[in-house]
């Protein structure tokens, strides 16, 4: 599936109905890779996720640390599981093949509380396990931005 974002309220919208339907899965966390060219929507993507799920923190991208992670509040009156945290991993810096284990990453994926966006999944392909949803995001000639699910 995809979809074309034109604005940042678009993304945002976008972002709303991707979390709507996500669930925890059972025995481990949600992997969510994102793929696509530096400046194609990876990190405001996240960003938006991170504001649909009430994180109130300035969200930056996490290149130099590599990896940021965010306690989500609960969701009263809900009867939909949740997420208890955001987990903004960001592989760019890293070498190509290069293991996630000094993240804590396999550890992380045991939490089903776990939410996982990844950027630049592939940096650490042979490090990961099948994600959950896999985006590509890339630039159109308009500037606008195209979603690819698969």
């Amino acid at each position: 599936m995809e979809k074309m974002i034109k604005t940042l309220t678009e993304l945002e919208v976008e972002a709303a109905c991707f979390v709507a339907e996500l669930s925890p899965q059972e025995g481990g966390a949600t992997l969510v890779t994102l793929s696509g060219d530096l400046g194609a929507g990876k990190t405001a993507f996240t960003k938006a996720v991170a504001r649909v799920l009430g994180v109130e923190e300035t969200i930056t991208s996490p290149t130099f640390v590599l990896e940021k992670i965010y306690q989500l509040s609960p969701k009263y009156g809900s009867t939909k599981p949740i997420f208890k945290r955001l987990v903004h991993i960001d592989a760019y810096r890293l070498e190509v093949g290069s293991d996630l284990a000094p993240l804590g990453f396999d550890e992380l994926m045991q939490d089903a509380g776990n939410l996982i966006l990844l950027e630049w999944p592939e940096k650490v392909l042979d490090a990961l396990p099948t994600p959950t949803v896999r985006l590509s995001l890339s630039i159109l000639p308009d500037d606008s931005r195209m979603i690819t699910y698969g």
